[in-house]
């Protein structure tokens, strides 16, 4: 839903009923992630998609239908066999999609949802997507990882999805739980998607070099919350770099160790190390290999890299620490420029997000997304 709040919030104000239509599951080949969302406005205009344009018609007039109605629908839409190109998916994925109407009725904790992601604190939409009782359809409860809002009329399933939620919630993931009707751990019956909100993900580019400024339009291209760091005044500064969201001035390794130490490094935060001067490189280095990060990156020469590692093993850093290293950085894409070298970074990273091979798809076999699980 991250990709439609604004314009939800903005119908939502003016007192408008909206469809919106967001994915709760995915199978095998599924175009759009879970939280994925289309929105229907009263005047018949789409924002957001919900599957790249294979089933949107079809979740548009089921939107229209469930406005009027006010009774939520969950639709699952895969490949039709007689016409794949009618309602299904082409590219051979299955889809749920959960559609609902949204006004002030019925969604009244989208200012607090809103405030809270506007803050940068993470927090989880829970809604009641399958269950035996109508009446529990399209329940919601906000989950935060201090409090709770709202609840489901039964102390027994909040408690269950609170606790599970907040795991979700932690590892910025979001999806279906499953439990009995009355929240019992094993059983079946109803289906709660959690939808996490969480600040995005923060990429530090170390070095204020042109090859930065093209890792920062990509890192922001991306989605990820981008800092530029160098000690050097002279060239660290937002003129040079427009794109990044904060543009610092100060010695790299200090500064990542104040960041760390203020808890503003997670698992999903990606580092890159631009500089390729040892005098930057390899104290920042040894803090950076030494967190729990997502990635660390040093751009250089064989010769280059070959030296840095010399230098960090002079240091202390273990073999362990030094295999975290992607360095030289990047996939082998026969980048010359600063922004193909960006592009051969952020490719290396989503890889390894991902699990991806970083090879040609069509030498491959099997999904094309890799095997997804509802």
């Amino acid at each position: 839903m991250h990709d439609v709040l604004d314009e939800l919030h903005r119908r939502w104000s003016a007192g408008e009923t909206v469809g919106v239509g967001t994915v709760v599951a995915t199978f095998s080949s599924a175009p759009r992630a879970p939280g994925a969302a289309m929105l229907v406005g009263a005047d018949g205009e789409v924002v957001g998609s919900v599957s790249g344009g294979c089933v949107e018609g079809a979740v548009y007039e089921l939107a229209r239908q469930v406005t009027e109605t006010r009774t939520p629908v969950l639709q699952r839409y895969g490949v039709s066999d007689d016409d794949a190109f009618a309602v299904g998916l082409t590219c051979g994925g299955i889809i749920d999609i959960f559609v609902e109407c949204v006004d002030q009725r019925s969604m009244p904790e989208l200012p607090e949802l809103i405030s809270s992601v506007d803050e940068g604190r993470p927090v989880a939409v829970t809604t009641i997507i399958e269950h035996p009782d109508p009446a529990l359809l399209g329940r919601r409860m906000l989950v935060w990882p201090d409090r709770v809002g709202g609840g489901f009329g039964s102390q027994r399933i909040d408690d269950a999805v609170v606790d599970d939620a907040r795991g979700l919630l932690a590892g910025g993931r979001s999806g279906v739980l499953r439990y009995g009707p009355e929240g019992q751990r094993r059983g079946e019956g109803m289906a709660v998607f959690v939808n996490s909100f969480e600040p995005p993900p923060r990429m530090l580019v170390f070095g204020a070099i042109d090859f930065a400024a093209a890792m920062a339009r990509m890192g922001a291209y991306l989605g990820y919350e981008v800092t530029v760091c160098d000690a050097r005044s002279v060239f660290a500064t937002k003129t040079r770099f427009p794109e990044a969201h904060e543009v610092v001035v100060d010695w790299p390794h200090r500064y990542l160790t104040a960041e760390a130490e203020a808890g503003r490094i997670d698992p999903r935060t990606v580092i890159t190390v631009l500089t390729h001067d040892p005098k930057f490189d390899v104290p920042v280095l040894e803090v950076a290999l030494r967190l729990d990060v997502a990635y660390v990156g040093a751009m250089g020469s064989r010769r280059t890299h070959e030296d840095r590692m010399r230098r960090l093993r002079e240091i202390g850093m273990t073999d362990a620490e030094l295999a975290r290293l992607a360095s030289p950085v990047g996939l082998d894409l026969g980048a010359r420029t600063p922004e193909e070298t960006a592009v051969s970074i952020a490719a290396e990273i989503i890889a390894l997000r991902w699990g991806g091979s970083g090879r040609r798809l069509v030498d491959l076999d099997g999904p094309i997304h890799g095997e997804q699980d509802g």
